[in-house]
């Protein structure tokens, strides 16, 4: 099956790899999914980069722990979607290969690690819509369609 590639790939561009793990975690009716709002406004599925040395399952563990103060459970893996971008804040192009998981169960434990992110459930629809980046909404959208 071929990697579905979202974003435009520029010719004679540099552009930065950057690993990263998501997460599609629904609420218990099934009908919501939680995002992040990072300060510049834009959603995203929670998640984030894979560091040195961590497992897919090890990065996400730890993201969701720093993003929403949840320990998770994890379950079907959904693929590898490719995203091209450029990241003004950074003034870089990224390469983000983005690996998509959903979680099956989750434990609230304390306050997120990181205060800059805002929190919200959103009915899918919505969410979809309002994700930034094309490789999360493929994934909700893979998500849905084993789910409903």
């Amino acid at each position: 099956m071929a990697i579905p590639v979202f974003g435009e790939k520029k010719d004679n561009v540099d552009y930065q790899k950057r690993l990263g793990v998501y997460a599609i975690i629904p609420n218990q009716n099934k009908d919501q999914i939680i995002l992040v709002q990072a300060p510049n406004g834009a959603w995203f599925l929670p998640g984030g980069e894979i560091e040195g040395p961590e497992t897919h399952t090890q990065a996400l563990e730890r993201e969701l722990k720093e993003e929403l103060g949840f320990s998770v459970t994890l379950g079907y893996y959904y693929g590898q979607a490719d995203e091209y971008f450029y990241s003004r804040h950074r003034d870089t192009y990224f390469h983000n290969p983005a690996y998509l998981y959903e979680v099956t169960d989750y434990i609230d434990l304390a306050e997120p690690l990181e205060d800059f992110n805002q929190l919200a459930w959103f009915p899918i629809p919505e969410a979809i819509k309002l994700l930034k980046r094309g490789s999360h909404q493929w994934g909700v959208k893979a998500w849905q369609a084993r789910h409903h």
